[in-house]
């Protein structure tokens, strides 16, 4: 079973930005596509951005598409979330996620791991 720590949320302005990281305990953390998806009070948890196993492919929703960047480096099991011009929408907690079938997923039932999430907040 793969365990994921997320890190790097915190209180930022709006215009701001935060980088999150996620580190996974597997060393099969390589062969397996990652995501990164957000949930707001009150609101479904929703798909922010994913990366396939070699991070040639990537996908973002069109809420966070030029703002936010997703990356991954294998040799430190890690995938990162940069996130720029915040806005205070974008508050929420985030949770990145692992999917061990094939290709990108885009939902939450695609994924198979989770972490524990990590809060972000965007003041106004």
């Amino acid at each position: 079973q793969v365990q994921l720590v997320e890190s790097g949320g915190g209180l930022v302005q709006a215009g701001g930005s935060l980088k999150l990281s996620c580190v996974a305990s597997e060393r099969t953390f390589r062969y397996y596509a990652m995501g990164w998806f957000r949930q707001a009070p009150g609101k479904e948890r929703e798909f922010a951005t994913a990366i396939t196993r070699s991070g040639d492919t990537t996908r973002y929703a069109d809420s966070v598409k030029g703002r936010f960047t997703i990356s991954r480096d294998n040799a430190k099991n890690t995938v990162y979330l940069q996130m720029n011009s915040l806005k205070p929408e974008d508050t929420a907690v985030y949770y990145c996620a692992v999917r061990t079938a094939g290709g990108l997923g885009l939902t939450v039932r695609d994924y198979d791991y989770w972490g524990q999430g990590t809060q972000v907040t965007v003041s106004s």
